[in-house]
C-alpha cells in the first residue's frame, strides 16, 4: 500500500512539474509580448502548433522526442524535464513524512496543503531558474499557505499536547533566521547579492519549517547546492549571476522531508 501511494506520488508530481513549467513559460510570454496565448493546449512556443496527447507525457515523451518539437525539431529546453523531475522527487519524498494507512484527517489536510505549497515553490523555482524573477502573486499565494500548514500543525500540535512558549518562539526564530538574514543581505547588497523576492520566498518556507534548526539546514544546504552548482559555471563565466531561487526550494524539499528525524536525531 504504501509503496502504490509513493509511486502515486512520484506520478503525479511528474503531471504537476510538466503543468507548473508550461504555465511559467506561459506567464512569460504574456508578459513579455504583451498578449496571450489564445490556444489553452500545450503548444511549441516556436512552431505555435498544439501538442498531441502522446507528446505530454511527462518524462516519456522528452525522452523520446530527444528534447525537441515534433514537427519544428527545434529544442524544448532541458527545463521541462527537470521540472517534472524534480517535482516527482520532490512528492516523492514528501511521501515519506505521511503513512497514508494511519494518517488522521487533520495530518491528510496539512499533507494536501504542504503539496500545494511545494507545487507553488516549484513553480517560483522554475521561474527563478529561467528569467531571474519571482512572480510576487506566486510570493504571496507562497505565504498564505505557509501560514495555514503552520495554523493546521499549531493546532494538531495542541490537540495532542498543552501549549509551550515554542509552538511560538520556533517559527518566529526560524522566519528571522531565514527570512531575516536575506532581508539583511537585500538591504546591505542594495539588491545585488539578493533579490527582493528572495526573501519573501525564505520566510514562506521559515514559517512552513517553523523550527530555528531546520531553517538553519534549510540556509547552510540551500547556500552548500549554489556552490556546487555555480562554481563551475562561474569558471567559464565569471559575471553569472546566481539565482537562489531553485536552490532554496530544493533544500526545503528535503530538510523537510526528513525534517522529524534531523530534529530528534540532532538535538
Amino acid at each position: 500500500m504504501e509503496i502504490a501511494f509513493r509511486i502515486l506520488l512520484f506520478i503525479i508530481g511528474a503531471c504537476i512539474g510538466s503543468f507548473l513549467c508550461c504555465q511559467a513559460r506561459r506567464l512569460r510570454y504574456n508578459t513579455t509580448h504583451k498578449t496571450k496565448l489564445r490556444s489553452k493546449r500545450s503548444l511549441c512556443l516556436h512552431c505555435k502548433k498544439p501538442l498531441r496527447w502522446y507528446d505530454n507525457l511527462p518524462l516519456i515523451s522528452w525522452l523520446i522526442l530527444k528534447g525537441k518539437c515534433r514537427y519544428c525539431r527545434k529544442s524544448i529546453g532541458l527545463a521541462e524535464f527537470l521540472s517534472e523531475l524534480a517535482t516527482a522527487l520532490a512528492f516523492l519524498l514528501l511521501g515519506f513524512t505521511v503513512s497514508s494507512i494511519s494518517i488522521p484527517p487533520l495530518e491528510w489536510t496539512t499533507f494536501v496543503a504542504t503539496l500545494i505549497f511545494t507545487s507553488i515553490l516549484i513553480f517560483l523555482a522554475i521561474y527563478d531558474g529561467l528569467y531571474g524573477e519571482l512572480p510576487t502573486i506566486f510570493l504571496i499565494a507562497a505565504l498564505i499557505f505557509a501560514v495555514i500548514i503552520l495554523a493546521l500543525k499549531t493546532w494538531t500540535t495542541l490537540s495532542a499536547s498543552t501549549f509551550t512558549p515554542t509552538i511560538i518562539t520556533d517559527p518566529l526564530l526560524a522566519v528571522v533566521i531565514l527570512g531575516g538574514l536575506y532581508l539583511f543581505l537585500y538591504f546591505v547588497s542594495q539588491g545585488k547579492w539578493v533579490g527582493d523576492g528572495d526573501w519573501l520566498l525564505a520566510t514562506a518556507i521559515a514559517i512552513v519549517l517553523a523550527h530555528p534548526f531546520l531553517a538553519l539546514l534549510v540556509l547552510f544546504l540551500s547556500n552548500f547546492i549554489a556552490c556546487l552548482v555555480m562554481l563551475p559555471l562561474a569558471k567559464g563565466n565569471p559575471k553569472a549571476k546566481v539565482h537562489f531561487g531553485p536552490f532554496l526550494v530544493a533544500a526545503f524539499v528535503i530538510i523537510y522531508s526528513f525534517s522529524s528525524f534531523l530534529i530528534s536525531f540532532m538535538l
